[in-house]
């Protein structure tokens, strides 16, 4: 799952992601897993990628799974 150059592949995250649920079935769960192990390898320092995580990744999926 990777966007590259958005504007050139003509894609978003959030096509990826929906290319993933209809190809393989994977939910909400599954899709919070490769969002905070994508920003595990974020190029921002360590601790601004476990606040985003903390704060903004996990409340917004807590959201969605109920």
């Amino acid at each position: 799952m990777n966007t590259d150059n958005r504007l050139m592949s003509g894609t978003s995250m959030s096509r990826e992601m929906a290319l993933l649920v209809d190809a393989f079935g994977y939910g909400w769960k599954e899709l919070q897993w490769f969002t905070i192990n994508a920003m595990k390898s974020a190029f921002i320092p360590f601790d601004e990628r476990l606040r985003i995580i903390d704060e903004v990744i996990k409340p917004a999926y807590a959201k969605l799974i109920g």
